[in-house]
């Protein structure tokens, strides 16, 4: 797991750096991982809620480390472990979402659907059969 030095994060040099991370990797590890992962939905909701422009700044700056865990090559339970893999990077995500919820809206979560169907995966099997957010 990276670290950063208090000056990046207040001067928002950390935010940039999350972000640039999971502009460039975020879709190839969806890709490579959404047949495995229970969770895809809230990532893409929350893929779509820190790149839209009118997200508050903090909450873009939660979703993008949370999302960054995510795509990054290394974590505290490597994704190749099988059944626990990606419970650490649910773990995080869920815990973001969980404190922006107020700016997660419901197109974002339209639009992770419209994806994942172009990806060839219903909303059901994004969500480990939790159609909560379908509707």
């Amino acid at each position: 797991m990276r670290t950063r030095s208090t000056s990046d994060t207040a001067g928002g040099a950390g935010m940039e750096q999350d972000e640039r991370l999971v502009r460039e990797r975020f879709w190839s590890k969806l890709r490579s991982s959404v047949a495995r992962i229970p969770f895809a939905e809230d990532a893409v909701a929350s893929f779509y809620c820190a790149t839209d422009s009118s997200t508050p700044t903090k909450a873009k700056a939660i979703l993008l480390g949370a999302l960054a865990y995510f795509v990054m090559p290394v974590d505290a339970v490597p994704d190749f472990i099988a059944l626990l893999g990606f419970t650490d990077d649910a773990a995080v995500l869920m815990a973001a979402i969980q404190t922006v919820r107020m700016n997660m809206r419901p197109d974002h979560y339209e639009r992770a659907r419209e994806t994942l169907a172009g990806l060839g995966q219903s909303p059901e099997q994004a969500n480990g059969g939790d159609s909560r957010a379908a509707g």
